[in-house]
């Protein structure tokens, strides 16, 4: 998906070509505002040499509405400086779509379901678990703005041997003895035996309130014990096989390495078997897609997952696992431990009460999700250009601030004149904000947001440190770029789930 403004200019040389062409900003401003190779791409289609269709690009281009001027470069690259009408016009097509800009890039919208964080609810989110919600989150945000229907899901994990233990911890601080071995051993656990009945409500109701400080709602909650209730239902829908006393799933059929066991030869369900019945409810829910997020030591669990939907009837490929890596925090140099059963953890909370929401999901988020990553915690609180969250903040403050400013003040998108180089490289930046947004979308990539807003960023800065707005000659039309460029930062931020301040 790309910007109108630009389109109109492919669609134009393409018709003249025969072929689709693409454009894209050389890195030299001297090369022009847009360039494409489209001629190489054609020669061998066309038979002919790249130059002399680069020739004929380059007459098509010049015949363009908002073409200035057109050149052919070696080996076959088609150069275009555009006329300050083109910039006008891509400035008013921004505004006019407003909060909608960049959104809506879905060929045909579907129902998803994105099922993520799903921790045990053992103790108190982590930072691990953080990435999670931050990745899930953002994804979830960004199918939505694409034009689906999103579905968010917390599955809670409410039974099996790690609750058992949970539970066995509380009752021995209840009874003022140790946790049994490799039981947890948190301060929330002396807590939570202050308290009577059953811990694991009031820890998940802990958890909810947390992901409700981080800004993640989730839509539906559901409980391994509810799943269990409909095991034998669900299971009697699959085709199982039997060997050595034990129930199988035939998962080597949809792409496994291996049969799994359903269950176990003393009738106890393995692992694997409430998946059965928790898809089978995700698929009668009506959805066409289910996206998993789950943590790097999952990624043997992606092919089973796709062969119980395959055994349910539906396409394996409609399921969709993001295996994200770990994240280590660190301070002062020094790295922090992550262990939920032990003391020495990280609570989200805590590192929330240490930077803050919107320093957490940025920072969480700053990098692909297959890759481990690393927080400086004594950068990500810093309310310093430093740090990029407030320095893209900082921006979008900067222009309400101007906007406050500008009250009852004309603004127009059309340029009076010829433009400053500083203007034509900050539309030319909103203008790739469709193309960012669809790309992120596609590839479950959210990183790719906080890297374009901080060029936003950068690109605005540059603009307000070179040219005046209030009480200038070009006020209309700056006060209009202003404009499009706050609520470009803003439509980034909010897909990552970071705030858009007013003030700073």
């Amino acid at each position: 998906m790309t910007a109108k403004a630009i389109e109109r200019l492919e669609r134009g040389l393409g018709d003249g070509l025969g072929v689709p062409v693409e454009l894209e900003r050389p890195h030299n401003p001297e090369h022009g505002d847009y360039a494409t190779n489209a001629a190489l791409r054609a020669a061998p289609l066309k038979r002919k040499p790249p130059m002399e269709i680069a020739e004929e690009l380059r007459v098509v281009a010049a015949g363009l509405p908002g073409v200035h001027d057109a050149a052919v470069a070696t080996p076959g690259f088609v150069n275009l400086q555009l006329e300050p009408s083109w910039y006008g016009e891509a400035l008013e097509e921004i505004l006019g779509e407003g909060e909608n800009y960049g959104g809506g890039s879905a060929d045909t919208a579907a129902k998803i379901q994105v099922e993520f964080v799903s921790a045990n609810p053992t103790g108190p989110l982590t930072v691990a678990s953080a990435r999670n919600a931050a990745l899930g989150d953002s994804v979830a945000r960004l199918l939505a703005f694409a034009g689906h229907a999103v579905e968010r899901e917390f599955y809670v994990n409410d039974g099996g041997a790690q609750i058992d233990l949970f539970r066995a911890s509380v009752e021995a601080r209840r009874r003022g003895e140790e946790p049994p071995p490799d039981g947890y051993l948190g301060d929330y656990v002396a807590e939570l035996a202050a308290e009577e009945g059953d811990p694991v409500e009031p820890m998940l109701e802990r958890i909810r309130g947390t992901l409700e400080r981080f800004r993640v709602r989730m839509d539906l909650w559901v409980r391994q014990t509810e799943m269990e209730e409909v095991l034998d239902e669900a299971l009697a829908e699959i085709e199982l096989f039997a060997r050595e006393g034990a129930c199988w799933l035939e998962s080597t059929k949809w792409g496994d390495d291996k049969d799994r066991v359903v269950v176990r030869a003393d009738g106890r369900p393995t692992y694997l078997a409430a998946d059965v019945p928790h898809m089978r409810l995700k698929f009668d829910r009506g959805h066409d897609h289910l996206v998993y997020v789950l943590g790097a030591d999952h990624h043997g669990y992606v092919a089973r997952l796709k062969a119980i939907a395959g055994a349910l009837g539906h396409d394996p490929e409609s399921v969709e696992v993001l295996i994200y890596q770990l994240v280590q925090l660190t301070e002062a140099g020094e790295a922090r431990k992550v262990s939920k059963r032990r003391g020495d953890v990280v609570f989200l909370d805590d590192l929330l009460d240490e930077i803050g929401v919107d320093a957490a999901r940025w920072h969480l988020l700053s990098r692909g999700h297959e890759q481990a990553m690393e927080i400086d915690v004594d950068l990500a609180r810093e309310r310093t250009d430093k740090n990029p969250v407030y320095y893209v903040q900082y921006a979008h403050a900067r222009i309400a601030g101007i906007l406050r400013n500008a009250e009852g003040r004309k603004s127009a998108p059309a340029p009076a004149g010829a433009l400053a180089a500083e203007e034509r490289e900050l539309v030319k930046r909103l203008a790739e904000f469709p193309t960012v947004v669809a790309e992120a979308t596609e590839r479950r990539g959210p990183h790719a947001l906080p890297t374009y807003a901080i060029r936003v960023a950068d690109d605005f800065h540059r603009f307000y440190h070179h040219h005046r707005v209030l009480e200038s000659a070009e006020e209309p039309f700056r006060l209009a770029l202003c404009r499009a460029t706050a609520l470009v930062i803003a439509r980034a931020l909010d897909l990552m789930g970071v705030e858009a301040p007013e003030r700073m």
